[in-house]
């Protein structure tokens, strides 16, 4: 194995500070072997009653990228298997997307790629202080896993409190970025390096014909300009349910 698929390996496997309950915690245990099949990793299970029944899957590969391929990739993987399981009994709509701009952050990772950027924090437990919700800027991570203490520079601090806290991610019940002014700017940023270099991207008649391995490598030959990576927004839908019930063929007067 070579250094680079190592460290992906390593990267998939990294686990969540937060876990879902219930239901969603049950699809979660079933997602996440799924998409890491597919390089993915899980962030987010939300079953959500609005509009009917949607179950949300918020996935992602370790750079925190997301095409909108690889949101569709992931719902034909998870549809059947949800399917067999059957998890939820009623009518629900399946919605794979990537987490977002303004993302959960649920792995020490996440903090880490977030440093300089404002987030909200809730913790499970308060501080000697007596406060659990924090708002502020990420300023620095140590430790690895739950032993990780979160830096933050509070923008919601009083003139009689500390500005700067440590947090221990132990205690994380729920960290999300804020959509500011500069995480946009960030984003868009990525976005166009992302795009620019899979423009430069000409693979020789060799590389092109050289099977590949791993998940996808059953796939044909992609057709047009590929889907282009974004930190945001891509999501697709699935309608999962009974559906209408087959009329029965009319009996004769012999039956």
């Amino acid at each position: 194995m070579t250094e680079n698929a190592a460290s992906i390996d390593a990267a998939l496997d990294e686990p969540r500070l937060v876990g879902e309950t219930g239901v969603a915690a049950r699809v979660a245990h079933l997602a996440e072997p799924v998409l890491a099949q597919l390089g993915f990793r899980l962030v987010r299970v939300k079953l959500m009653q609005q509009n009917g029944q949607t179950l949300q899957i918020m996935a992602e590969r370790p750079d925190g990228t997301m095409t909108i391929d690889d949101c569709e990739a992931a719902s034909q993987a998870l549809s059947p298997e949800l399917d067999v399981a059957d998890v939820i009994t009623n009518e629900y709509r399946l919605e794979v997307s990537s987490p977002g701009v303004d993302r959960p952050l649920v792995r020490v990772s996440d903090f880490a790629r977030a440093i300089g950027h404002e987030a909200r924090i809730e913790l499970t437990h308060p501080l000697e202080s007596g406060r659990k919700r924090f708002r502020g800027l990420i300023r620095g991570v140590e430790g690895e896993g739950r032993g990780a203490n979160l830096a933050l520079e509070r923008t919601d601090a009083r003139s009689d409190e500390e500005k700067l806290v440590v947090l221990p991610l132990a205690d994380l019940d729920e960290g999300k970025l804020m959509l500011t002014e500069a995480l946009i700017r960030e984003s868009l940023r990525a976005g166009k390096l992302q795009q620019a270099a899979e423009d430069e991207e000409v693979p020789g008649e060799d590389e092109a014909e050289r099977p590949r391995r791993g998940p996808g490598r059953f796939r044909g030959p992609q057709k047009g300009k590929a889907k282009p990576l974004v930190p945001a927004g891509v999501q697709t839908h699935f309608k999962k349910g009974p559906g209408p019930a087959k009329p029965r063929a009319p009996r004769s007067q012999g039956d």
